[in-house]
């Protein structure tokens, strides 16, 4: 398959679980926790099992690393491809009736976002990216190629999480910075919002792990933007226990910048 193939593969996946995972919402479901006592329900699972079972049908050849089947024990490894699979990132926001969740599909290779896929299921929304190659928003109005924007003469759209809104390491951060206002919001919408180009800068200070980002960061990649850690450099994945540092996501570069 070719990399468009690949990503019309988790494209195509992204809204079948994104589909279920409304039908779950609307049936009812009940909340548990994990060991790590991070929430997890029904939806999780029936979304993992379709993108798993769908990508290894698909590619046999490409293994897949899933949240919940980490999370139930699987002992899986990196290996030079393979892809992440966050099948409901932003449990919290589902659980408490929040539109703020995605699912994410992520294709890794030699330890770096090659491509990925986001479905918003709330808001209908699909954000696809190859970086080097472009993104893509597809909803209601079509599909169309979106752009990560430079920073406004107004100041910064800030995308900050909201399960850390009360971090004082934000406005420790922002000093000194021009800020229009800051969003609060849950999940990888945060990467999609900067990759359309409504947004600026998402600062993350908190824990993600790579199944977290990696869809949502070859989007904002193939957008123009950009995702390193505090010190300028790039993520990396397939790290032991699969554990980001924070991160710091930006919009497009000014002409000039270093």
């Amino acid at each position: 398959m070719t990399d468009s193939d690949l990503l019309d593969l988790a494209a195509r996946l992204a809204q079948r679980a994104a589909a279920a995972i409304l039908t779950v919402r609307d049936a009812g479901f009940a909340v548990e926790h994990k060991d790590d006592l991070s929430p997890v329900t029904a939806a999780d699972r029936l979304a993992e099992a379709i993108i798993a079972e769908g990508l290894r049908e698909a590619v046999p050849d490409i293994p897949v690393v899933a949240e919940e089947e980490v999370s139930g024990g699987a002992l899986l490894a990196a290996s030079p491809r393979y892809w992440l699979v966050d099948p409901l990132d932003g449990t919290r926001e589902f659980a408490a009736g929040r539109a703020e969740f995605t699912v994410n599909i992520g294709l890794i290779e030699n330890g770096r976002p090659k491509l990925g896929a986001v479905a918003i299921p709330a808001t209908g929304e699909l954000f696809t990216g190859i970086p080097g190659t472009g993104a893509w928003k597809e909803d209601a109005g079509g599909r169309r190629p979106i752009r990560a924007r430079q920073v406004p003469g107004e100041g910064l759209v800030v995308m900050a999480s909201r399960h850390y809104k009360d971090d004082p390491r934000l406005p420790r951060f922002l000093e000194g910075r021009k800020v229009q206002r800051i969003v609060n919001m849950g999940s990888a919408v945060k990467f999609c919002r900067l990759a359309e180009g409504v947004g600026d800068l998402y600062p993350r200070f908190g824990r993600t792990m790579e199944w977290d980002t990696a869809a949502p960061e070859a989007v904002l990649l193939a957008a123009g933007g950009r995702c390193t850690d505090f010190d300028g450099r790039p993520l990396a994945y397939g790290k032991p226990g699969w554990e980001n540092p924070p991160f710091l996501c930006q919009g497009a570069e000014s002409p000039g910048a270093a």
